[in-house]
């Protein structure tokens, strides 16, 4: 019987290492082993047909030492709570590495969206933040968009914690739409990120974009607008794959099409053509001869099973947690080079940071503004990471790690905790 996935003993597997490596004791780092708080809460909600279901939900603090706790909101069948321990704690690596004042969180409700109406969704979503209530706040937890949400989503709460307040108060979340105080350049950025830190990593190993083809797995908002940027820096996108199939056209997809397609297809690629395009096996596509591959969708899909079948010098991790333990030991046999979650998907959290600055300030910003300080604070980050790893001579990841680890524990010797 094949052993259960466990996120949460991923991310502590590679903080014990990391730790070790670093020459510290586990008391020094310990209590980043363990979450702050975990809240479970049971959603209620009113259904179309007038019968009342009741949904799990999920918010679990990791760490606050450095500033606010944040991090996303997803709304999977598959959520629980050992994923969102392990998110959250990933949050807390990930605003440690791009060094921004937050620590980590994540939440999730078990729930398939694409079967509830949009009047479903929004009364969910209502629900899910007036139980989370008694833990949030602009500055002491602020959720921000995941898997199957959106402005949309971010919207709903802002609604649903200002009436609790009796007040307006944009800033307790981010990844709003622009007309509720949502920064110019958000939703693109974490797209924007893994672009940026391919090109970092690119220009570091002396390597042509314009020589270089992209397999990008997952379609959704942040595996559509990273390939489109790739492509945009001279990278060819030969390969895409979401749930609705795995294509493949060895002279390139017309991404543009591609994203105009699924937008108006239930955010599937499902039924995709254009000239030279054919559809591949889901195993087929791990295994084509790329240089890039752009995992952009969910935990674990990169494993055992098909790490050994992967034939691209490197990966550039969109999605949270893509490469398990294993797969991650496989890689580095085979000497691929992992651009980590924790480093390349930051765009987002460091934009949902200019949000929130922007809300607390109530002065706004212009996008080539956002964009610059990204790619500012992404050239930083990479170049800490980079250069850590090339001293201890260890992989991008344990160094991401290191560095996170590093901050964290001086942040609470300063603190006196």
């Amino acid at each position: 019987m094949t052993k259960k996935y466990s996120p949460y003993q991923t991310m502590l597997a590679v903080l014990d290492e990391a730790g070790k490596k670093l020459g510290m004791k586990t008391s020094d780092y310990v209590e980043m082993r363990y979450p702050e708080k975990e809240l479970t809460v049971a959603v209620p909600v009113m259904m179309d047909n007038g019968e009342t279901e009741v949904f799990e939900g999920y918010r679990v603090q990791h760490s606050s030492v450095r500033g606010p706790a944040k991090g996303g909101v997803r709304f999977h069948p598959d959520a629980d709570i050992d994923e969102v321990k392990a998110l959250a704690a990933w949050m807390t690596i990930k605003c440690a590495v791009v060094n921004i004042p937050y620590g980590g969180a994540k939440g999730g409700i078990k729930v398939e969206p694409s079967k509830l109406s949009q009047n479903e969704r929004m009364r969910l979503t209502k629900s899910y933040i007036t139980q989370i209530a008694p833990i949030i706040g602009e500055k002491r937890d602020i959720p921000a968009p995941d898997v199957n949400t959106d402005g949309q989503v971010m919207a709903w709460m802002v609604d649903a914690y200002s009436k609790l307040r009796g007040e307006n108060v944009p800033g307790i979340v981010t990844g709003k739409p622009i007309e509720l105080g949502g920064s110019l350049g958000r939703v693109e950025a974490t797209g924007r990120g893994a672009m940026l830190t391919l090109m970092n990593y690119v220009k570091e190993a002396k390597l042509d974009p314009k020589k270089m083809t992209v397999a990008v797995q997952g379609f959704g908002n942040v595996g559509s607008i990273g390939a489109k940027l790739m492509q945009d820096q001279g990278f060819k996108v030969v390969a895409i794959s979401d749930v609705g199939g795995s294509f493949y056209n060895k002279k390139g997809i017309n991404i543009e099409k591609a994203m105009a397609y699924a937008k108006i297809n239930g955010k599937s690629l499902k039924g995709y053509t254009e000239p030279g395009l054919e559809n591949i096996a889901v195993k087929d596509f791990w295994a084509l001869p790329v240089d890039v591959i752009f995992p952009a969708a969910l935990e674990n899909q990169i494993n055992e099973t098909n790490a050994k079948d992967i034939k691209a010098k490197i990966i550039v991790e969109g999605a949270n947690g893509p490469t398990s333990l294993e797969g991650d030991a496989i890689l580095a046999k085979k000497g691929v080079v992992v651009l980590p979650d924790i480093l390349a998907n930051a765009g987002g959290v460091v934009v949902s940071y200019f949000e929130w600055v922007q809300n607390l300030e109530n002065f706004y910003w212009e996008e080539e503004y956002v964009n610059d300080k990204l790619t500012k604070i992404m050239k930083k980050a990479f170049d800490n990471v980079w250069q850590l790893s090339k001293e201890k001579k260890v992989p991008m990841r344990m160094a991401a790690y290191m560095v996170a680890i590093k901050s964290v524990v001086q942040a609470r010797k300063l603190r006196g905790v």
